[in-house]
C-alpha cells in the first residue's frame, strides 16, 4: 500500500487509489492550509480544491474525495461541532443534489468535522450514482487509512 504523508496528513492509499496533500495559499494573511486530493483516475494537474478539471475527467466507476482543512479560527464553530473524520459514506448520503457542480450520473457528499483539534470538511463525488452503493464502500476502504495529526503549537 503506497503512502502519502504531509502537513500533518497521512493517507495509506488502498490499490488502484492515487493522491496528493497540497498547500493552498493563504487566505487575507492567514497561515496556509492543506488541501488532500484522492482518486481513483489519474488527477490533473491544477485541480481545483474541491474537484474543478478533475471531476469532469471521471468514468462511472471512479472516486474522487478531498480532505479540506480551515483554518483555526473555525475551531469550535457550530458548522464544526462533528467531532472526528467521517470513517464511511452511506450510498443514501450520496446524491446529484449534493455536488459543487453538476455533472450527469454523478453523486456526492460534503461533511463538516473537527479532528485532531483541526477543522475540515470531506468532499466525496462518485462517478455514478447508480454504483453509489459499491463507490461508497470503496470511499470507506479509503477513510479508514486516514489519519490527522495533531498541530504542533
Amino acid at each position: 500500500m503506497a503512502q502519502l504523508r504531509g502537513r500533518g496528513i497521512v493517507v495509506e492509499l488502498p490499490p488502484g487509489f492515487e493522491g496528493r496533500i497540497l498547500q493552498r495559499a493563504p487566505v487575507g494573511g492567514g497561515i496556509p492550509q492543506p488541501v488532500v486530493h484522492l482518486a481513483t483516475f489519474a488527477l490533473p494537474p491544477g485541480t481545483a480544491d474541491f474537484g474543478g478539471g478533475a471531476t469532469p475527467l471521471m468514468g462511472p466507476d471512479d472516486v474522487f474525495v478531498v480532505l479540506f482543512e480551515f483554518g483555526a479560527e473555525s475551531v469550535g464553530r457550530e458548522l464544526f461541532r462533528a467531532r472526528g473524520l467521517p470513517r464511511s459514506v452511506r450510498p443514501s448520503e450520496l446524491s446529484p443534489f449534493r455536488l459543487r457542480r453538476g455533472i450527469d450520473g454523478q453523486a456526492g457528499g460534503q461533511w463538516f468535522f473537527t479532528e485532531a483539534g483541526r477543522p475540515f470538511t470531506l468532499y466525496v463525488v462518485v462517478g455514478s450514482f447508480a454504483a453509489r452503493a459499491r463507490l461508497a464502500a470503496r470511499v470507506g476502504e479509503l477513510l479508514a487509512g486516514v489519519r490527522v495529526e495533531t498541530r504542533a503549537a
